[in-house]
């Protein structure tokens, strides 16, 4: 799995995608997109934003009891999904590590070209896909069944559109309403 430290901005200043330059202190906790000067609308996404903003609580214990991490975060979080979302697309999406910017509030952050929804859109199918493969590797069984007929029925549009029509995003603290 990335390594979810990956540095990209310089100081305070965040180079975009498209080229053009953020300031960290202009990105706070409840931003989600960014009005570019682009023209283009950006996710912005922190490390502290929870990992329930892109899926259900129930699937967010799933792996992080089933997946171990090996870098300074307890168990898999937000930094490793997009960390993924980096790893696949790597020229879409900045990174700036602000940890030592105690102004900010939150370690990481993350700008993509895409906006929020197809952002959500890539997280999702990347955990998917992730999980898809881990169950390749499980033992023929009910579960490994049940996974399969699960993800034929899968529709990722679907389930992008009805998650985000039911999130809170009221404030920094995303949750299933």
């Amino acid at each position: 799995m990335a390594e979810p430290r990956v540095p990209g901005g310089t100081d305070d200043h965040l180079d975009l995608p498209c080229g053009e330059t953020v300031h960290t202190h202009d990105v706070d906790l409840g931003m989600r997109e960014l009005a570019c000067s682009c023209g283009a609308t950006h996710a912005v996404v922190m490390d502290v934003h929870p990992l329930g903003r892109f899926v259900p609580d129930f699937l967010v214990d799933t792996l992080r009891a089933t997946i171990t991490t090996d870098d300074d975060y307890d168990e898999f979080s937000t930094a490793h999904a997009l960390a993924m979302v980096r790893e696949e697309h790597p020229e879409d999406v900045a990174v700036a590590d602000c940890s030592a910017d105690g102004e900010v509030g939150y370690g990481l952050v993350w700008i993509a070209e895409m906006d929020s929804y197809e952002l959500h859109r890539t997280v999702v199918e990347l955990l998917v896909e992730l999980m898809e493969h881990a169950i390749s590797h499980a033992e023929d069984g009910p579960t490994t069944a049940e996974f399969e007929k699960q993800l034929e029925e899968f529709e990722l549009d679907a389930f992008v559109d009805t998650y985000r029509s039911e999130r809170d995003f009221e404030d920094e603290y995303d949750s299933a309403v």
